[in-house]
């Protein structure tokens, strides 16, 4: 069975820049479940950072849920 990892990627419109991805520790059996988690870590992230910071900084945040590589 595939394991899907989830990197979430914080940016900044203001600064034109993004944080490296955070890659999640837990991987997802399915693409759904990732998705899942992905939406509601990136409201949390958000309310993490503020209400104020993110019209500041025009902050936004994104992620991606893609098939785990071994390397």
């Amino acid at each position: 069975m595939i394991k899907i990892v989830l990197s979430i990627i914080i940016c900044s419109q203001v600064a034109n820049t993004c944080l490296e991805p955070h890659v999640w520790p837990t991987t997802f059996d399915t693409q759904y479940d990732c998705l899942m988690y992905g939406y509601e870590e990136s409201k949390n992230k958000t309310i993490k950072i503020g209400r104020s910071d993110v019209n500041k900084f025009d902050v936004y945040v994104k992620f991606v849920c893609a098939p785990l590589t071994e390397t």
